[in-house]
């Protein structure tokens, strides 16, 4: 009988080094049309710069207030979400579709 091998949990913030990399991580999370997928992403992303914490230190929001807005059940404003982006190095950009 063959032996059942162990699945590894995929952390995606390990891919996350770079401005470039969280960019692309989240240019494909945001195809997706369900916002949840974005949130999870800029969860991801928060915590391959260094957490909640760091992402606070940065943007100049509260970690309660940034755990509070990429919470499954989050609503970004659009100041706090170019505050999260720029914290990533990141800024908004427009395209036509």
């Amino acid at each position: 009988m063959d032996k059942l091998q162990k699945s590894v949990p995929y952390d995606p913030a390990t891919e996350l080094k770079t401005p470039e990399d969280i960019a692309a991580y989240l240019d494909a999370a945001m195809e997706d049309e369900d916002e949840q997928v974005l949130l999870m992403a800029l969860r991801h992303a928060a915590t391959a710069i260094g957490g909640m914490s760091e992402l606070s230190r940065r943007t100049g929001l509260s970690r309660e207030t940034l755990y509070r807005t990429l919470s499954s059940s989050g609503n970004p404003k659009f100041s706090t979400l170019r505050a999260i982006l720029k914290a990533f190095g990141l800024t908004i950009s427009v395209h036509a579709a």
